[in-house]
């Protein structure tokens, strides 16, 4: 597995942005997709938006246009630029490496939080 660090979380108002950060260490080559999870308070981890070893990238509907996933493979990074946040955007994002179906690591999370 690998380890993970996420940075780039914080306050900002509705409309703003914020770019995630997360660099992979550890056994980077066995990673075949990365991506970047969210979590309110009482639901469901949710999948925001992933991109595989080849490049290609899926995104939840309701961040579809607003965010971009994109991977740094010279520096083991994945980044999430997120524009034109809106109040339900705020969630404890976590960043989450896989060598599907083999194991999963995941990031400690970091909070961001939109205000109105």
């Amino acid at each position: 597995q690998v380890q993970l660090v996420e940075s780039g979380g914080g306050l900002v108002q509705a409309g703003g942005s914020l770019r995630l950060s997360c660099a992979a260490s550890g056994n980077i080559f066995s990673i075949n997709i990365m991506g970047w999870h969210r979590q309110t308070p009482g639901k469901q981890r949710e999948p925001v938006a992933t991109i595989t070893s080849g490049g290609k990238t899926i995104y939840l509907d309701s961040v579809k246009g607003r965010f971009t996933i994109s991977r740094d493979n010279a520096k083991n990074t994945v980044y999430l630029q997120m524009n034109s946040l809106k109040p339900e955007d705020t969630a404890v994002y976590y960043c989450n490496a896989a060598n599907v179906p083999a194991w999963t690591s995941w990031g400690q999370g970091t909070q961001v939080t939109v205000s109105s």
